[in-house]
């Protein structure tokens, strides 16, 4: 099959497009023809060697871990899925080494949930990581209750704009922070916007005097600073993005896959408590591209790479094992 592989550490330009070993599917999981893989910024620091000590690579490497699709063939153990039914996962495993920036990938059933039936491929494969991670964080560690005031960092990225949707479907007041081009993108969402940089925390006593009562960091650095100034003196801090916050009193978190918290916003995304903006989308040999642009850090929503093939066709590619006769 055709994919995306990188075989070390490095940067874009070690980003490969032709063929790529055929995934195997084993008795729990379910083989996905892709449809569309979103791009994260763990993607390049999985490229760049900054996860080296998490997670092991197996080169070569196909990267990327969110997907939406369509199930071409189940595992000989698996009840939940069935040829045909589409899907959006985060197919994360405790390796790296078989992505989703790839034709087909063999998802381990506890990483995939039906797909949103309103949702186009492009936005439902935006969905997995940064939903599971903007609610296992507001729901799980902050525990968000209504009537709370939560501060948001990089409110127009791709986890923050479904925090700050989030957070307001629990009834939470959101501030924030966006540059000032994404602002009224902000105000959409049903937050309140301020400016990064420098007199952040002055900005934001001016809309919350008495402090936030939570604070999710996905910048690190002085936003990380800035929230934990910014507390009231029981509130909660998680970040993302930044291992310092255990100096501030507060939790570091990495995401997990987990259906029930999958299929939650699918739900949600369907009943129109949470949408997916996507910014840009690229075809699957462009996908250095598309990793070039997430890297510069200013993207709005999501960036999603595509994967073309016939609709009419939903089969596993020749040459796959094909279950017990």
């Amino acid at each position: 099959m055709k994919g995306i592989s990188y075989s070390r550490y490095g940067g874009p330009e070690t980003l490969a497009y032709g063929d790529v070993r055929d995934p195997r599917v084993g008795p729990d999981s379910v083989l996905v023809k892709v449809r569309a893989a979103a791009v994260n910024p763990v993607d390049w620091k999985c490229r760049e060697g900054y996860m080296d000590r998490m997670l092991e690579p197996v080169f070569p490497v196909v990267p990327g871990w969110d997907i939406s699709g369509v199930v071409v063939q189940p595992g000989v153990s698996v009840t939940e899925f069935g040829v045909g039914d589409e899907v959006i996962g985060y197919v994360r495993e405790d390796v790296l080494s078989r992505g989703t920036f790839a034709e087909y990938v063999a998802a381990p059933v506890r990483t995939l949930a039906r797909k949103p039936r309103n949702l186009t491929w492009e936005a439902a494969a935006g969905l997995p990581l940064v939903g599971l991670t903007a609610y296992q964080v507001l729901t799980k560690l902050l525990q968000v209750k209504r009537g709370e005031t939560v501060l948001v960092h990089a409110a127009a990225g791709g986890v923050g704009s479904i925090a700050v949707q989030l957070a307001r479907h629990l009834g939470a007041r959101v501030i924030g922070t966006a540059s000032a081009h994404n602002h009224d993108f902000v105000r959409e969402l049903g937050g309140e916007p301020v400016e990064y940089g420098d007199g952040l925390t002055e900005r934001v006593r001016g809309l919350a005097p008495e402090g936030v009562d939570a604070a999710f960091d996905t910048v690190g650095g002085e936003a990380l600073k800035a929230s934990a100034n910014l507390l009231v003196p029981e509130g909660r801090l998680v970040s993302i993005a930044d291992p310092d916050v255990f100096d501030y009193g507060g939790r570091y978190y990495f995401v997990r896959p987990d259906t029930e918290d999958l299929l939650r916003l699918s739900e949600l995304a369907e009943q129109g408590v949470v949408t997916v903006h996507v910014s840009e989308t690229f075809p699957l040999d462009r996908a250095a591209d598309a990793q070039r642009l997430n890297q510069e850090g200013r993207t709005r929503g999501k960036i999603v790479v595509t994967v073309e093939w016939d609709t009419e066709e939903a089969a596993a590619p020749e040459g796959l094992w094909q279950g017990a006769e």
